[in-house]
């Protein structure tokens, strides 16, 4: 009978090995429409604040930062809801159907320095409240030797509406002689069209089901006020946190590499919102081999990887002057960065991570990196007012090497199947 159990579960994993669920597809279906609507809005938002409105690095540093790590608590609250109830599919849909509300947000702001701050917070909020359950969705619906396929397949339809949403700005904004209004219109529709697809397609629950409460003839559950940071009390999941916020707090942004490309190789800025094509093109190539790589050989040797490839990009700024070179190599390793981290380290961190406290993790780990990369963009952003551009750059790549040093460290060891 063994030797049947046994035979049996092979078969099975033959079977779907190279396969991915419909869960994780629909959810691809879902982030793909959605990013398009987000990152229409993200591809424009630089020129926006820095051209249109005069804003300051400084300025642009702390609105990126807040654009980028204002969720940090809804974030942790949306992961436990998650977790407690088996909501994933609930709270989720909360965060896209407000996102897609923000862009509104956006249309009445006009120029208002708070109606923009408020619209950003908004959006944040909703990716911060969507993230860590979809993101343990995807987790809970594959087995854990091949979670690395599944989030790369995930992230590679979340890059195709990534490669999307700024050529559908850019077109907008050639179309109608430059009219951000209707960037913002289109991406609101977008973004009610992702929250008409989770509604449709994603299956209402993932996962084990929520523990008994406390009653009458039940068992209890007990409740400790600690519930939030709980998953940090394993030591392999701690590690896996620190190293992740290390290399966070040395992170400072795509926009600013992207505002700095434009300085040195100063081309029209109609073509900026093109820019975030290029590393998107490269990301959509490279995820789901880097996650099948990691399957294979342990999730922490890309992870490591794609954070180098980012000092590379730091580095060939610094290094290269004007011409072809800076512009395709900063893309290729900014999109190297993303396709060999953010499903990744989503990979390393699931199989740590009880069932019962996937999404609750998962939104730690995330809140951890979100906290990190906005204290990067604030301290870029200051650093580049108070001292220029290329000082401020060095002072984060020698930030970064230190950080990958140390999450080097940190690492060390076997890795939890």
């Amino acid at each position: 009978m063994y030797l049947a159990t046994t035979d049996a579960a092979t078969t099975a994993r033959k079977a779907t090995r190279g396969r991915v669920g419909g869960p994780v597809l629909a959810l691809g279906a879902v982030s793909l429409v959605t990013d398009v609507s987000s990152e229409m809005v993200t591809a424009v938002l630089p020129l926006y604040f820095v051209l249109q409105l005069g804003l300051s690095p400084l300025q642009f540093g702390f609105l990126d930062g807040l654009y980028n790590g204002v969720t940090a608590l809804v974030r942790l609250l949306g992961g436990h809801a998650a977790d407690r109830g088996g909501r994933h599919k609930l709270v989720a849909g909360a965060g896209y159907a407000l996102s897609a509300l923000s862009r509104l947000g956006l249309l009445f702001a006009g120029g208002g320095t708070l109606g923009i701050g408020a619209s950003l917070a908004a959006d944040r909020i909703g990716k911060g409240v969507r993230t860590a359950p979809r993101d343990a969705l995807i987790s809970l619906s594959a087995p854990p030797d091949a979670l690395g396929r599944a989030f790369g397949v995930h992230r590679a339809m979340d890059t195709t509406g990534a490669l999307l949403g700024p050529l559908a700005a850019f077109a907008l904004l050639w179309a109608t002689a430059d009219a951000y209004d209707a960037v913002f219109v289109v991406s609101f529709c977008a973004g009610v069209a992702g929250v008409l697809l989770l509604v449709a397609f994603v299956p209402g629950r993932a996962g084990p089901p929520a523990p008994p409460r406390a009653g009458r003839g039940g068992p209890t559950t007990p409740r400790s006020r600690a519930g939030l940071l709980a998953p940090l009390r394993d030591p392999a999941f701690r590690r896996i946190f620190v190293a992740a916020a290390l290399l966070g707090a040395a992170t400072i942004g795509d926009a600013f590499l992207y505002l700095l490309v434009q300085r040195q190789l100063d081309f029209a800025v109609s073509w900026f919102p093109l820019l975030p094509l290029g590393a998107a093109a490269v990301y959509l190539l490279l995820a789901v081999p880097a996650g099948r790589l990691g399957d294979r050989i342990g999730r922490r040797v890309p992870f490591l990887c794609g954070h180098a490839a980012l000092l590379g990009g730091y580095l060939l700024l610094l290094a290269t002057g004007a011409g072809p070179v800076l512009l395709v190599g900063v893309l290729l390793l900014l999109g190297v960065f993303y396709a060999a981290t953010d499903g990744v380290l989503m990979a390393l961190a699931g199989p740590v991570l009880p069932a019962a406290r996937r999404a609750s993790g998962m939104a730690l780990l995330q809140t951890g990196q979100a906290v990190c990369r906005l204290l990067a963009a604030a301290g870029f952003g200051a650093a580049w007012t108070l001292w220029g551009a290329r000082p401020a750059l060095l002072l984060a790549a020698l930030a970064l090497a230190a950080a990958l040093v140390a999450a080097a460290v940190l690492l060390r060891g076997p890795e939890r199947p």
